[in-house]
């Protein structure tokens, strides 16, 4: 895979150059471009990156802290309406959120030192999404806003219809590579693992120094679906495996199996839940471990085996159902990871995506079954911006796009 770059934002710099004037002067009350002093075009707040996913979308948010002189008085007064609604809620209409705790402060973007801040919506929501955005003014300065994921095609209409915005498609993979290295690089806390993961009175998380300069790694980054990347350079990666069975899968298998709604009520009842209760161990086949080939009684020999018996059916719970639901998708998550850890000979396996948000059983899971099954030579690598990176690379294409 080559650099990364938005081939529509190189297309479209010289065409936006005039048609953000012509949008400046007839919607904005005379909000003008700026020019930098590296002699490209400085396009007027705010500055937005999109990752619009199959289930979720994310949002990123610059803000400037730094005194530009060049600022207009009606730009000022925009930037400052869209601030103090985005910085001072967090929470937006039904569903939109704000990750406070994911704040990123003094940033470089585009020449400008700011702060990242981070918002999430269910993507079925991006109707109610547009029409705040249009409401609170957030596209009335821009044209373009470079966005990526599968929305970032399917609604690109809806921006244009109701915000009068260009979406710059970026693509998905280059973006997420991208965010992920820039916040590695950028934060010195970004990334930890779990240490005694199967202890739950020891169990902890620890900071983990990931050198982002040094390759390769993989990057299993767990969306609605499964993509799973092996990284060999800042400019070089390939997509080495992947599954349809991800985030999404859990939670359209919780609202069958549980009746819930929500992420965050499904994760909530596969926290009370017993998965042992639904699924059959190898001990329930053996009485026991399997100690030939290395099997322990506690592991899952058949997810969901025991809903084959009428009477263990009438015994389980909601929360079972999850518990069993959640720890089947994460173990073939894992299996999946570690298999391809093997065959590309990478020792350092990162997972990242908002499956893992709120999610401290399937970390645990993922951390056990890689340092399980590579016999302590391999640790899971997790990332406190889990599902944002896409949305951060994007807001870095934009950065490149108003450079020489």
């Amino acid at each position: 895979m080559g650099p990364y770059t938005c081939k529509e934002c190189s297309a479209l710099q010289i065409m936006e150059q005039s048609h953000t004037t012509v949008i400046s002067n007839s919607l904005t009350n005379g909000i003008s471009i700026r020019k930098s002093h590296f002699n490209g075009i400085i396009p007027p707040m705010p500055w937005f990156g999109m990752d619009i996913g199959g289930t979720l979308s994310k949002l990123v948010f610059f803000e400037p802290k730094d005194a530009i002189s060049e600022k207009t008085e009606d730009e000022t007064q925009l930037m400052s309406n869209v601030t103090k609604y985005l910085t001072k809620n967090s929470a937006y209409g039904k569903s939109g959120h704000r990750d406070a705790h994911q704040q990123m402060d003094n940033v470089k973007i585009c020449n400008r030192i700011g702060t990242l801040h981070f918002i999430r919506f269910p993507t079925s929501e991006m109707n109610n999404f547009l029409e705040l955005a249009k409401r609170k003014g957030m596209a009335a300065s821009v044209s373009t806003v470079c966005a990526t994921g599968g929305g970032a095609f399917k609604f690109e209409e809806n921006f244009k219809n109701e915000l009068n915005l260009k979406l710059c498609k970026c693509d998905e993979l280059d973006s997420l590579i991208r965010g992920l290295l820039f916040t590695v690089a950028s934060n010195n806390n970004e990334c930890y693992f779990w240490s005694q993961c199967t202890e739950d009175e020891q169990c902890s998380t620890q900071e983990y120094t990931f050198q982002y300069n040094k390759y390769p790694f993989i990057v299993v980054n767990i969306g609605s679906g499964v993509s799973v990347l092996a990284v060999y350079g800042p400019n070089n990666y390939k997509r080495i495996s992947g599954t349809s069975i991800g985030g999404g899968t859990f939670l359209g298998l919780c609202s069958l199996l549980t009746g819930c709604n929500t992420f965050e009520e499904a994760i909530e009842l596969a926290a009370n839940g017993d998965n042992t209760k639904v699924d059959k161990l190898v001990r329930d086949i053996y009485g026991g471990s399997y100690s030939r080939f290395g099997l322990p009684g506690e592991l899952v020999a058949s997810s969901f085996g025991h809903m084959n018996s009428k009477e263990k059916r009438a015994q389980v719970s909601r929360e079972d159902l999850a518990r069993a639901t959640l720890v089947t998708i994460t173990n073939n998550i894992a299996s999946i990871a570690r298999m391809c850890a093997l065959n590309e000979r990478i020792d350092r396996v990162c997972f990242v995506g908002n499956f893992l948000r709120v999610n401290p059983i399937s970390m645990k899971l993922l951390s056990h079954a890689m340092d399980y099954w590579s016999n302590g030579s391999q640790k899971a690598i997790f990332l406190n911006h889990e599902g944002y990176f896409g949305a951060i690379g994007c807001l870095l294409s934009f950065d490149e796009r108003y450079k020489d």
